[in-house]
């Protein structure tokens, strides 16, 4: 039987299939379940706590992630689209640079410190000298900063050594996921980008960096491609999700490449636009461009890499106005208030940095600044100077992004703020480029499940997946005269935290 043969037995095979996608956020555990054409049959969460015990701290217990996903899917699969019997394949995709330590059994140690944790700051300095950037950058292609997975790796090794000395593996939140449904450790190659002894280019651990390090490159897993099936649904996960023991269960990824992957953006050019409670975009590349100021990681489509941006301030910054200052009004009322406002909010202008900020700037002592204020401000441009200054931080890592070679095309948004009109209007008056909007909430789940329906054989490849599962709903052009006010902008935006970031260690 030939290739395309056998690819149509295959196919004939999956008719009326559905496939499953886990999202393992900061805030909650999505779950749902897919058809062939995309369409979402079931879908359903469960939020859980984030723990910050120190300063600079934030940690999540990954049981609560386990209880959440378990929750999330009996749900869904209570509901009269979804059918255990037809789900072909599960894809889970998580937040990124979590280190778990698990035990030979699989039971998680300790709390996993989260993407925002910055502890290891002083581990950090002391590897940067020992080591030195460059070396680390060579290999990793991405600095070594206290967000990401290595640094708290050698944080449990110094300041937790009776959990260190137990620890077996260190997990990612997806294959932490992954490991409780099918009883396989397992590293995804897109989450390899956390861990700084994976070679970036050669998608494969460097032994000798590691034990530069101080760690051994057997404290992770064996890697596998996104779409790879790494094992199956056990007969004790099934009776606690639903899900028929037997399922197969691919590997998964990072959220923001599933994200991507979700929103159609897997050929070179193409931009995924986040606008979650984090912000940042992914542009997608065939070559591994790395810049010291953003983040590089493999992307879940296989030959392709994704140079990001990661912000702190995307919708938790409008979501602590509302909860601080917004009276009980709704997102949309709030918008509606600030959609009268000028461009500019009249003067006033909003550095969103609620928790420090990611990249490009890696600073973790930012603050968030409101700059401008008087009598005749109202709580109108106050709401558009937050939808703007989340805007100037997505065009500040588009244009570092270019620095690399890595140029955008049209943005392709995703996340609970490409909802608003007014909020995407203003991105792309910002950035000067089109935003198309995908018609769903859905993408970083579908782009999970995706990974599935390719490795399972629904779909031939990548190109096929999103030509039949994933449509463009809207479109919004840049308004040009707009976009040539917001330069002037976006110049005092960057000035104003040049001119304050020396004095924000002062406000703790």
């Amino acid at each position: 039987m030939g290739q395309s043969e056998t690819f149509r037995s295959r196919r004939e095979n999956h008719m009326g299939k559905q496939f499953a996608g886990l999202d393992i956020g900061t805030s909650a555990c999505k779950a749902a379940v897919f058809d062939e054409d995309g369409t979402v049959l079931a879908q359903s969460s469960r939020t859980y706590p984030v723990s910050y015990p120190g300063s600079g701290w934030a940690e999540q217990d990954p049981d609560d992630w386990w209880e959440a996903a378990q929750a999330a899917l009996r749900d869904a699969l209570r509901q009269g689209g979804a059918d255990p019997e037809k789900i072909c394949g599960v894809g889970v995709d998580g937040q990124s640079w979590s280190a778990i330590p698990v035990d030979e059994e699989g039971n998680a140690l300790a709390p996993t410190p989260i993407w925002m944790d910055t502890r290891a700051r002083e581990i950090c300095s002391r590897v940067e000298r020992e080591i030195g950037g460059e070396r680390i950058f060579r290999v990793a292609g991405n600095s070594f900063l206290p967000s990401y997975a290595t640094p708290k790796m050698l944080w449990f090794q110094a300041e937790r050594p009776a959990i260190f000395a137990r620890t077996y593996k260190f997990l990612q939140s997806n294959s932490y996921i992954v490991l409780k449904l099918t009883g396989v450790m397992s590293q995804d190659v897109s989450q390899g980008y956390g861990i700084h002894f994976f070679d970036m280019e050669k998608l494969s651990y460097d032994g000798a960096l590691a034990a530069e390090l101080g760690l051994a490159a057997d404290l992770v897993p064996p890697l596998y491609a996104c779409d790879s099936v790494v094992g199956t649904v056990t007969e004790e996960a099934a009776a606690r999700t639903g899900l028929k023991a037997g399922t197969p269960v691919v590997a998964g990824g990072l959220d923001a490449a599933c994200g991507a992957l979700g929103a159609g953006v897997y050929r070179p050019g193409q931009t995924q636009e986040q606008g979650g409670q984090a912000g940042g975009m992914s542009i997608c590349t065939d070559r591994a461009l790395a810049h010291e100021k953003l983040i590089l990681s493999p992307h879940v489509v296989p030959g392709m890499w994704l140079l990001q941006g990661g912000t702190v301030g995307g919708g938790g910054a409008l979501k602590w106005f509302r909860q601080e200052l917004g009276q009980g009004l709704s997102f949309d009322q709030l918008t509606a208030e600030a959609e009268p406002v000028a461009p500019g909010a009249d003067g006033l202008l909003f550095l969103p940095y609620m928790a420090g900020e990611r990249s490009p700037i890696w600073d973790p002592d930012a603050k968030g600044v409101f700059c401008g204020l008087s009598f005749s401000k109202t709580r109108g441009h106050m709401v558009r100077a937050v939808l703007e200054g989340t805007a100037f931080a997505l065009e500040h890592n588009l244009r570092t992004a270019a620095e690399a070679g890595a140029a955008a095309e049209a943005l392709n948004a995703m996340g609970g703020a490409s909802n608003s009109v007014l909020w995407t209007q203003i991105k792309a008056d910002v950035t000067g480029r089109r935003i198309q909007v995908p018609g769903t909430d859905t993408a970083t789940t579908l782009g999970a499940a995706l990974l599935a329906a390719v490795g399972c054989g629904v779909f031939r490849d990548y190109g096929e997946a999103v030509s039949r599962t994933i449509r463009i709903t809207r479109v919004q052009e840049p308004n040009r005269a707009n976009h040539e006010k917001y330069q002037k902008y976006m110049a005092l935006y960057l000035k104003l935290y040049e001119d304050l970031k020396a004095d924000f260690p002062l406000f703790q």
